[in-house]
């Protein structure tokens, strides 16, 4: 399980950089993007290591980069649209 979480942290730090090197505009900065990669896969591998359980590495590996992929994708901003402020706010 250490290594498949090693593995895992790996793969959620790689899939940050991409993420990071394909749309820099919008996401925000590199230590949240890279915190957020890395969770989400180790996260992704403590879940579906639990539910398959050992003897699985590459369904575990598979899993955390799912899971890595969708908590990454939670932090892209719209193109082009800019948030107004709501009356309250201002």
């Amino acid at each position: 399980m250490i290594w498949e979480s090693f593995a895992a942290a790996l793969l959620g730090l790689a899939l940050s950089w991409s993420a990071l090197r394909s749309l820099p505009d919008r996401l925000p900065s590199g230590r949240a993007v890279y915190l957020t990669g890395a969770l989400g896969a180790l996260f992704g591998a403590y879940l579906t290591h639990a539910a398959l359980g050992p003897g699985h590495v590459l369904a575990t590996l598979i899993g955390a980069v799912s899971v890595g992929a969708v908590t990454l994708s939670l932090l892209i901003r719209p193109r082009g649209r800019h948030l107004a402020r709501s009356a309250a706010a201002q």
